[in-house]
């Protein structure tokens, strides 16, 4: 372990990022359904549901490792016809929405972004579910994936 708590092979990332995968979230028409399908079909643990209402939405977030490492499915349901997730549904159907990287300093690695030229959703974090901070990356400078920059909420 290095000096600040994390593993030797996370200080030469860039500055800011945690080096793992926090989540990829899955836009789904009704949660009950889809949790038939990664809960009880394929065996991922539910480990929360909550709602977040400034986003019009509830998750779902299931844990892809059993043994307690990083890592979640989050499934997105639209509380209504209005909201992010009800446009993607009724643009592009249900799938993957998009996939959220780790950071330690959210805002920090939106500047990186930034400088890089890449074009940010999100100017600076916003509060998302779990009370976490997270920002998102448009899918145009990234290949095509919608990317989250998830990082711990305020202090």
């Amino acid at each position: 372990m290095s000096n600040n708590g994390f593993p030797e092979a996370l200080a030469a990332l860039p500055a800011g990022t945690a080096g793992h995968v926090d989540h990829i979230g899955v836009a789904v028409p009704d949660l009950e359904q889809a949790l038939v399908l990664y809960r009880d079909l394929l065996g991922l643990e539910l480990e929360r549901i909550e709602e977040v209402p400034q986003e019009n939405v509830r998750v779902a977030f299931l844990k892809l490792d059993r043994q307690g490492g990083p890592g979640h499915l989050e499934l997105l349901a639209p509380m209504s016809e209005n909201g992010a997730i009800a446009a993607f549904i009724a643009k592009r159907g249900p799938g993957l929405h998009h996939v959220a990287v780790a950071a330690r300093d959210v805002p920090l690695v939106l500047e990186r972004c930034r400088e890089a030229g890449l074009a940010l959703i999100d100017q600076s974090p916003r509060l998302g579910a779990g009370g976490k901070q997270i920002a998102f990356v448009h899918p145009k400078g990234t290949g095509g994936v919608l990317l989250e920059i998830c990082g711990p909420g305020p202090a």
